[in-house]
């Protein structure tokens, strides 16, 4: 197929930004329908989620672009359209498909009104000076010609116009469920949103930003691109600048929005180049691919790209059987291809083999990787409990990472521990506010102050990251608020903190596997309670064990599962006492001496129980 005979001036490339569940697919399935780019025959909703995961839990998890051409005023626009993710998991998607883009539909849901991830989209949207269309979404479902009605649509108009600083006549309304007012949307987006913008003075090159990525058998790892400069066609000799690669563009094409192969890429073109590379993690998200002349390339500077997003929640992936544990480092490394969030490296734990510890953005994040794992590359495997990052600075002077327990530095070597804190931004309707400042209470952390965005109000608190990511911090603020609160975060940097290692110690030997990170003034709580559960879970020896809690050489906690006993009595009948006390010594003395040479070997289900049960 030949490239498409569209002017530049007549290219628009944008996004949608909002909260989840506002409506974002299917105003995308409104724009392939009146753009004719999917015959209705085989229109399906939220098209533009390609996965299983996707359609099952009604969330958007990969950004996914699509070129619709749109007639008007005789003239042919290239639409390019990319549908990005609402959770705050997923924030880094948003502001990947914002990089490639001029500008930004804001969708915001009339019975829902501004929540907390739509401010932090659109903070990100402002800082690359992207053109914001502001839109209110499913105006169906309210009636406009009552008094209520009127004043819902006047309390979200308030709260837009607050955040954007823009009068109420610049809001659109619209519904993509029925239909009403799309049209007239893809007319503003004409208008309003300026044609593809050059980010780089440098003229005589061909070349664009990778802002996602994904691997084919055949054609190797396929770049996903916003052209930026020249034209890149097949067969061309491509070179990557941050892994200093080349390659050929076995093939270039649009998004259609399957993959759709075309002559040509020329500049403001969004599409994808088959770069023809088989290894995995030699193509990066954020790199710029420059398509290679018979001079060299000294004169070339690349584009600057955007910050690849740093993981700050680890768990531990291993696989159900140790023979998938190449299958489950090729399912990581296919999956960070296009998931730059996305962290692991090699680890082994006695009981559990070869496993990988991961990093990710948020608990969600973590989960929708697991299911990955397990749907597109059938691996069955099971993880840790969350550890989030910590930093350790010693008496040397030297500052080191803590992934997880076994990174704890020699006790006699630490001046002092830090820990990551957050700024916690929560939207919640007043009557809700409350309950929500009982919950806050419950965690460690300090309010910073309030403020009324109409019928909600915003409330600001400082937390530390462990908070959020190992206590279930988000369902239960929907719990309180009955699904009402949305809540953002940023990371606000290190802070001192009294963390400890706790260590867990059965039959005197200590078990790496189970050691964890805690607040100096949680340990004995957590102590306690671990033991207690091993306590119930690990199988009986012919032998008293004892499991122990401890920091450092301290012991903080203890519980002791009793021996297997057989009733050596039990043969006697009659007899004086002494004969029977005489068989229970004996028994007695057998067991003291199988401890003292005994070694306990723990099954992997208990391993998996431990882990589990978090």
């Amino acid at each position: 197929m030949k490239g498409l005979d569209v002017p530049t001036k007549n290219i628009r490339n944008f996004c949608i930004i909002s909260h989840i569940d506002h409506g974002k697919s299917t105003l995308a399935d409104r724009f392939l329908e009146l753009t004719n780019t999917i015959p209705k025959e085989k229109m399906k909703p939220q098209y533009l989620d390609m996965m299983d995961l996707e359609k099952e839990k009604g969330i958007t998890i990969k950004m996914q672009p699509v070129s619709m051409m749109y007639e008007l005023n005789g003239e042919k626009f290239l639409l390019n359209l990319i549908d990005t993710p609402g959770h705050v998991d997923f924030s880094y998607e948003v502001s990947r498909g914002l990089a490639a883009t001029e500008g930004a539909i804001l969708l915001v849901d009339v019975t829902k009104g501004i929540q907390a991830q739509t401010i932090g989209n659109v903070e990100i949207a402002k800082q690359q000076n992207l053109k914001i269309i502001p839109v209110i979404n499913k105006i169906d479902l309210i009636d406009e010609t009552t008094v209520e009605g009127k004043e819902r649509i006047a309390q979200i108009e308030k709260e837009i116009c607050s955040l954007l600083n823009i009068p109420s006549s610049n809001i659109l309304k619209i519904s993509a469920k029925k239909g009403i007012n799309i049209e007239n949307l893809l007319k503003e987006i004409i208008f309003q949103i300026p044609p593809p913008q050059q980010k780089s003075k440098q003229k005589n090159w061909s070349f664009g930003l990778i802002f996602d990525s994904k691997y084919d058998p055949f054609l190797g790892v396929i770049a996903f691109v916003r052209i930026f400069g020249g034209k890149i066609k097949k067969g061309d000799k491509i070179y990557l600048f941050k892994n200093k690669v080349e390659g050929i563009a076995k093939e270039v094409g649009m998004f259609k929005p399957e993959l759709t192969p075309t002559f040509s890429l020329k500049e403001g073109e969004i599409g994808y180049v088959a770069t023809g590379i088989k290894e995995a993690g030699k193509v990066r998200v954020g790199d710029t691919l420059v398509v290679m002349s018979k001079r060299d390339l000294s004169g070339f500077e690349p584009l600057k790209g955007y910050e690849e997003p740093q993981p700050k929640v680890f768990l531990s992936f291993y696989p159900e059987n140790s023979d998938d544990f190449d299958d489950l480092k090729n399912g990581l490394e296919k999956l960070r291809l296009n998931d730059p969030a996305l962290y692991f490296k090699v680890e082994f734990k006695e009981g559990l083999g070869r496993g990988f510890q991961c990093g990710f953005l948020g608990l969600l994040h973590a989960e929708i990787t697991a299911e990955r794992l397990k749907r597109e590359f059938g691996l069955k495997i099971f993880f840790s409990s969350p550890c989030v990052l910590y930093k350790a600075i010693l008496k040397n002077g030297k500052e080191v990472l803590i992934y997880s327990p076994a990174d704890w530095p020699d006790p006699a070597s630490l001046l002092k521990t830090q820990e990551l804190w957050t700024k916690i931004e929560i939207l919640v309707p007043l009557k809700y506010v409350g309950e929500i400042f009982k919950f806050l209470e419950t965690i460690e952390g300090k309010y910073v102050g309030m403020s009324q965005m109409g019928e909600k109000a915003k409330i600001i608190y400082e937390t530390p990251l462990r908070e959020i990511f190992t206590k279930n911090f988000y369902d239960k603020l929907k719990s309180v608020s009955q699904g009402f609160a949305s809540m953002n975060y940023q990371i606000l940097g290190w802070r001192d903190a009294d963390l400890v290692k706790l260590d867990i110690l059965i039959l005197g030997k200590r078990e790496e596997a189970f050691s964890k990170i805690v607040p100096k003034s949680q340990a004995y709580k957590e102590g306690k309670r671990t033991v207690e559960k091993l306590k119930e879970i690990l199988p009986a020896q012919l032998f008293a064990v004892p499991l122990q809690a401890a920091i450092g050489g301290k012991i903080i906690a203890r519980a002791t599962i009793k021996a297997k006993r057989r009733d050596v009595t039990a043969p006697l009948y009659g007899g004086d006492y002494t004969r029977k006390m005489k068989l229970l010594e004996r028994q007695k003395r057998g067991k003291e001496k199988l401890k003292e040479r005994a070694q306990i070997r723990i099954p992997s289900k208990v391993f998996l129980e431990m882990l589990k049960e978090e």
